[in-house]
This record gives C-alpha cells, sequence and structure tokens, in this order.
C-alpha cells in the first residue's frame, strides 16, 4: 500500500471521526442541552438533526415525557393532633431544560429527590390545615388540587419541572393509633349489639304475648261457638226425637228397652235382679204388658 492511498484512508478515518462527533440526534422524547467546556450555550435543543464541535461542545439529553415520582410513605399530624401515615405519588416532566440542568445536574434521581422533599413539606402544611375527617374523605381533592398549584410554581422557578398531578396512594393511621381506633370501634359495636339483640328480645316479647292472647281468645270464642252449635244440634235432635216418639210412645219405650238390654247384657258385669222387675217386662211380652 502506497503512502498516498494510506494518508487517504487516514483522512477518511479523521473526517468519519469529525463528523461522529459533530453530529447531534435529538428524538422527540428527549430535551436535550449543549454546553461549551462546561457553560451553556443552547438551553433547549429542537428535536431533529444538529451540529456540535467536536471535543469543545457536548449535549446532554434528557427524558421529555412524563414521569412519575412514587414517594416513600411519611408520617403527618393532623390539625387534631392525630398522626397519619399518607402514600403519595405525583406525574412531572421537564418545563425548563436550564433550570432543570442548573438544579440536578441532569440526575433524574437528584431531581426526584428535591421534588420528593417538596412534596413531602406541600403535604405537611396541607394536612396540618386539616382535620383527619378532611384528609380522609372531606377534603382529599381539594387538598390535592391545591397542593398541585403550588407546587407547580415552586418547581418550576427553582428545579424547572412542571407537576402535573399530586396522588394520595394510601391513608392509613399508625400501628398503636390503630389499635385504639379498633377497640374503640369493637367497643361501639359491642354496645350497638347488645343495645339491638335488647330490643329484639323486647320486641319478641311483646309479640309472644299478643300471640299468646290472640291464641286465648280464639280458642274461648271457638269453644263458646261449639257450645252454642252443640247446644242447638241438641235441642233439634231432642226436638226431632220428641215429635217422632210421641207420635207412639210405646215404641219408643221398646227401643228403649231394647237398647238398654244390649247394653247390659254385652258389658260383662253381674245383675242380680228380681225376674219380676219391670226391666225384664219386654222379655216377658212383647208387648210389655
Amino acid at each position: 500500500m502506497s503512502a498516498r492511498v494510506l494518508s487517504f484512508l487516514i483522512a477518511v478515518a479523521v473526517i468519519v471521526l469529525a463528523l461522529s462527533q459533530s453530529l447531534v440526534i435529538v428524538k422527540e422524547t428527549e430535551r436535550a442541552i449543549k454546553l461549551k467546556f462546561g457553560q451553556i450555550v443552547d438551553a433547549d435543543m429542537s428535536p431533529g438533526l444538529d451540529w456540535k464541535v467536536p471535543f469543545m461542545e457536548t449535549v446532554k439529553r434528557f427524558d421529555a415525557r412524563v414521569l412519575t415520582l412514587d414517594t416513600n410513605p411519611q408520617r403527618f399530624l393532623t390539625s387534631g393532633k392525630k398522626y397519619v401515615i399518607v402514600d403519595s405519588y405525583a406525574k412531572w416532566r421537564i418545563k425548563d431544560v436550564r433550570a432543570y440542568y442548573q438544579a440536578s445536574s441532569g440526575d433524574r434521581r437528584r431531581a426526584e429527590a428535591l421534588l420528593e422533599n417538596l412534596v413531602n413539606k406541600g403535604l405537611r402544611d396541607e394536612i396540618a390545615a386539616r382535620s383527619m375527617y378532611e384528609v380522609v374523605s372531606g377534603e382529599r381533592d381539594q387538598l390535592m388540587t391545591k397542593l398541585t398549584a403550588q407546587l407547580n410554581t415552586e418547581t418550576q422557578f427553582e428545579l424547572g419541572i412542571e407537576v402535573l398531578d399530586v396522588r394520595v396512594k394510601a391513608i392509613d393511621l399508625p400501628d398503636e393509633l390503630s389499635n385504639n381506633v379498633y377497640d374503640r370501634m369493637s367497643a361501639e359495636r359491642g354496645r350497638e349489639s347488645r343495645e339491638i339483640r335488647s330490643q329484639g328480645k323486647e320486641l319478641a316479647e311483646g309479640i309472644e304475648a299478643d300471640a299468646d292472647r290472640q291464641k286465648t281468645v280464639i280458642e274461648a270464642e271457638a269453644y263458646r261457638d261449639a257450645e252454642r252449635i252443640r247446644g242447638e244440634g241438641d235441642a233439634e235432635a231432642a226436638g226431632i226425637y220428641a215429635s217422632a216418639f210421641n207420635k207412639n210412645p210405646e215404641f219408643y219405650s221398646f227401643t228403649r228397652s231394647l237398647k238398654a238390654y244390649t247394653e247390659t247384657f254385652n258389658s260383662g258385669d253381674m245383675l242380680l235382679l228380681e225376674p219380676d222387675s219391670d226391666f225384664f217386662r219386654y222379655l216377658k211380652d212383647a208387648k210389655g204388658k
């Protein structure tokens, strides 16, 4: 290989290296900043193809998408001097690349640590001004909206970060307070259950007493109606018998004697009667004479 060809290849390699070091591609999902000897010369490079001076200028890229900060659960004090443990998260993105780089040197973990401190400070101030009920349910949405607006103003100025939303994942009570609340709730539920059982027992006794009274009344009325009907039936039967037997008294006397014989002689008992007794008159004579 001749010296001229070698020199040409070296020149091409140098040009390719210089071009690779000079060419910069910024993606749509990125924010980039150009530095010259550590000083900012372009605070917000546009997405696409750009140039830089090799070995003199450097480009740092950052994620421009919406990011999530998942904070560690923190203990806060309410206006009623009750502790709550709040687990929250925040949605954020880079708004001002220059301020973001100056505050965090482009380190996302450092930026999130600074943002977490501001979120916790804002939560502490807002929760301290509210009761436990307002924190847990009453004004949670208003609290988050107000906190997001306050944080957004502060973080854009200090960190170059836009806070899009702050939300609470969970609000818990400390273990010792949870045990006290549980014991108090258990005692309250026990008192309510005893009161409900007492009311139910009283109501049941009233129902049973009313049922017994109705039963007595119904049985008495039924017995009265049965006796009345039975009396009416007996009276009607006696009338029929009297009407029938009045037509032939002798036949009535005869049938009565036959019935008496049947009941007496089938009983198996021993009777001592005189043969001339009037009881046997139909045995001696069919006409009873």
